[in-house]
Formats: structure tokens, sequence, C-alpha cells
């Protein structure tokens, strides 16, 4: 499966789940709103993992991957919300990336 069918099955996983249920899709300022959420709760394991700040001894061990999974979860749900393609946003976004910063840092040398 290439990368660009597995964003696509992604998406399409979101939607099939999201659509069994009336309610629908949340607002996108509401999904705004989650995914700041979700980046809180992210930015929180990663000082607890990395950071100096130690987890109180009551609270719960939450895997990286489990944060990643639900902010991508929420990044997904508001793309799907805005009929926006996953793929082609990554690949709009990453072409600028590539062009604008192709030597703005120090390239490793090949060690061949």
């Amino acid at each position: 499966m290439s990368e660009k069918e597995s964003l696509i099955h992604m998406q399409k996983r979101v939607d099939s789940f999201i659509s069994q249920f009336e309610e629908g899709y949340f607002s996108p300022l509401t999904m705004v709103a989650r995914l700041t959420e979700e980046m809180g709760e992210l930015a929180r394991e990663i000082n607890h993992h990395y950071g100096e700040k130690p987890k109180k001894q009551s609270e719960g061990e939450k895997a990286l991957e489990e944060e990643l999974g639900d902010l991508l979860f929420v990044l997904i749900t508001l793309a799907n919300s805005l009929d926006i393609d996953m793929s082609e946003a990554f690949d709009l976004s990453m072409s600028k990336i590539e062009r604008r910063d192709q030597n703005r840092w120090t390239k490793k040398e090949n060690k061949s």
C-alpha cells in the first residue's frame, strides 16, 4: 500500500465511523478546539518523557503513539468535514517545504 493509499484509507475509515452517527462531524471551530486539546495532551506527554516535569504518581501512563494517533484522528475529521484530501494537502505542503528549505540546513555527507 502506498503512502497516498494509506492516507486515503485513513480518511475513509474515519468517515465510515463518523457517518454512522446522526450527529456527524462537529463544526470546524469545535474540531480546531479539539485539535488544540489533543496537542496539549501530546505536549504534556512529551514534557513528562523528555522534559523536567515528572508525572504525578496518580497519573496513568499514556503512550506517545496514542497521543499522536488522537491528534491524527482529529486532524482527519477536520479535513473530512472540509472535504480536503489529506494526500493532496500533504503533497502541497511537502513540495513547498522542499523548495523553500532545500538549502536551509547543513546536509549530511554521503558515506558510501
